[in-house]
């Protein structure tokens, strides 16, 4: 075994008061590593190490801030196929996955190096005679980060990336699971010339860590990607510290993709399987709800069953590859109830779900897919976060329409159509953050907002120019020249 892995807090590499180890879901034979744990106390170190270099930092130059994140954009592109095989290797996506996650990250740090040249305000003429007016922006101060473990290195990417532009310092806790593409991406900051206590990385729980984020009054706001459960107690802690915290949650999905009997077969079919099993199905945006009319249905339906027939479920790294295991033993349990509890419900198992044996134990799991489902059922209205998906009959796109909107949740949204008419009305009438036409509801490119509706999402989106809304805040100022 090699050496535990340390916490990044002021500039240096840390010993924690606990050991995290992280188990290959692939392979639970193989300890990926063991990393160092914080505790309050360390917790706390960051947290006023970040304090104290704010003030330097966030009146740094925007060259300087370039030149750091464009740095670490270049190390992580030029590193990406042995980050991405990392990542597979401990979150069990496959090794394409995990390499196009880590080139996602890399590129977000290049897009926001950019946007640190970019950052603008205005001057106008007041109402008042003689008076300038200019508004400009300015950093929020020490932000907290509390990243899943579905997305462990792109998700941190586009949370730190913004919060370092803008000239806010960080303080990240990665989710226990994926420790090891976080404390890779740290290293790579690490390096990158960043001032002490600019950035600052603390592995370790929620119950800890995570509280003392919220409980500190150091922290001036806290970004968040996780359950709702959660993301709901984040926004009363931060409501109710003093003094109060500005947060920024994304949180779940139930994303429909309504298929109407005008679509390409074919496509429909690509769509919904990319949207709802790959990954793992292990993706806030994956479409779970899959809405079909009823000429298209059968079809459908069975054009999708054969096309799950011919997935490999296998070891991520593995070439062949299309899905990979699911995350650990806890979510294979939850994936596993929420099949008995859809039967249990009257929709029928119309292919999948059964557990697999490859030639390494891990979290094996066939992809399930759910017929003669009802949009009221369990299955079809809390988020499973696994590779599970049901279809819902509907008897035309209204209804369609109407079904895919009934939802506590609002992430994403598809429709596959071969009709501009009903394809602009979707876009324009869907209760979506984000819509996609005849693709897959996963996936966004970097530099456009991420970010949903209802309760999915809360705040300022992420990713893109629009994370400036988050990370920094307003300024108003007069000058009367005398």
């Amino acid at each position: 075994m090699n050496a535990i892995l340390k916490n990044f807090i002021a500039g240096e590499w840390v010993d924690g008061s606990g050991v995290t180890r992280n188990i290959n879901p692939s392979n639970t034979n193989d300890v990926v590593g063991e990393y160092a744990k914080a505790d309050r106390a360390q917790t706390e170190k960051a947290i006023a190490a970040a304090k104290a270099a704010f003030p330097a930092w966030s009146r740094s130059t925007p060259q300087e801030r370039y030149d750091a994140l464009n740095k670490i954009s270049a190390e992580i592109l030029s590193r990406k196929e042995e980050l991405g095989r990392l990542l597979a290797r401990e979150e069990g996506k496959t090794l394409p996955e995990g390499i196009g996650e880590v080139a996602r990250a890399g590129q977000i740090f290049a897009f926001f190096a950019g946007e640190a040249l970019r950052l603008t305000g205005e001057k106008g003429a007041s109402v008042r005679p003689g008076l300038d007016v200019e508004i400009t922006r300015e950093a929020v101060g020490v932000v907290g980060m509390i990243t899943p473990w579905n997305f462990p290195i792109a998700i941190p990417a586009w949370k730190i990336a913004p919060a370092l532009c803008y000239g806010n310092t960080v303080v990240f806790k990665p989710a226990e699971l994926v420790p090891g593409s976080a404390h890779a991406l740290s290293e790579i900051i690490a390096r990158s010339g960043l001032p002490a206590g600019v950035f600052n990385l603390v592995v370790g729980s929620g119950s800890v860590v995570g509280q003392t984020l919220l409980e500190h009054p150091d922290v001036a706001a806290i970004s968040f990607t996780g359950s709702v459960g959660t993301g709901r107690k984040i926004a009363q802690a931060c409501v109710l510290s003093n003094p109060m915290k500005k947060f920024q949650l994304e949180m779940g999905g139930k994303n429909p993709l309504v298929v109407l009997d005008d679509a390409d077969v074919k496509v429909a079919v690509e769509a919904a399987a990319n949207g709802a099993y790959f990954s793992t199905g292990q993706r806030c945006t994956a479409s779970s709800r899959l809405i079909v009319t009823e000429g298209i249905h059968d079809t459908f339906v069975a054009a999708l069953t054969e096309r799950l027939k011919g997935l490999v479920v296998d070891d991520a790294v593995k070439q062949g590859t299309h899905i990979g295991p699911v995350v650990d033993a806890n979510q294979l349990e939850q994936d596993q109830r929420y099949l008995k509890i859809g039967q249990d419900e009257g929709a029928k198992l119309a292919w999948g779900g059964e557990l697999l044996n490859r030639e390494t134990p891990g979290f094996y799991m066939q992809p399930a897919l759910f017929t003669e489902a009802t949009n009221n059922m369990r299955i079809a209205r809390e988020e499973i976060f696994g590779p599970v998906a049901c279809v819902i009959r509907a008897k035309n796109y209204d209804e369609a329409l109407a079904i895919s909107n009934d939802t506590e949740f609002g992430l994403a949204a598809g429709v596959c159509t071969t009709s501009l008419k009903y394809a602009s009305h979707f876009k324009r009438n869907s209760e979506a953050g984000m819509v996609m036409v005849n693709l897959p509801t996963a996936g966004v490119d970097y530099h456009v907002p991420f970010g949903g509706r209802k309760g999915s999402s809360y705040g300022a989106r992420e990713q893109g120019s629009y994370a400036r809304e988050f990370y920094t805040t307003v300024k108003t100022a007069y000058t009367f020249p005398v």
